[in-house]
């Protein structure tokens, strides 16, 4: 078994991995997760000043050996399966936050949902939400 962490930094764990995933965590991404932990229920109970040790712990894990695949063992070892397309759903609310999707995003997304067994029916109607949602008038 991996290492547990609290939900909610699993949470930020799955944002903080698919903005790191083109190696260029922008500002509209960066802002999207503080938006998020601020704004959501999930979040009511989790200091949003802890946001910045969290992302750097999450960051620090990302660098080291077989990283990747340890950091989405420890997302899904730590939150219960209820919360599986919550995760999700935070991490391509992040990847779509610039407006543009990086073929490393998509592949770390497509890892995610896969590590999460999430179905096609469920990751369609998130990544749809967050089309719709993201869409401009140009």
């Amino acid at each position: 078994m991996s290492e547990q962490i609290a939900i909610q930094e699993a949470l930020i764990y799955a944002m903080v991995t698919v903005s790191a995933a083109d190696s260029n965590m922008t500002d509209k991404e960066l802002k999207t997760i503080h938006d998020l932990v601020q704004g959501l229920p999930i979040f009511h109970k989790y200091d949003p000043e802890a946001l910045l040790l969290t992302a750097s712990s999450c960051a620090e894990k990302l660098q080291g050996e077989h990283s990747l695949q340890d950091v989405l063992t420890i997302i899904a070892d730590s939150l219960p399966q209820r919360l599986y397309d919550t995760a999700y759903a935070l991490a391509v609310e992040v990847a779509a936050a610039d407006g543009q999707l990086e073929r490393e995003e998509l592949r770390l997304l497509q890892m995610l949902r896969n590590r999460l067994g999430l179905d096609r029916l469920t990751v369609a109607a998130i990544e749809r939400s967050a089309i719709a949602r993201f869409r401009t008038a140009k």
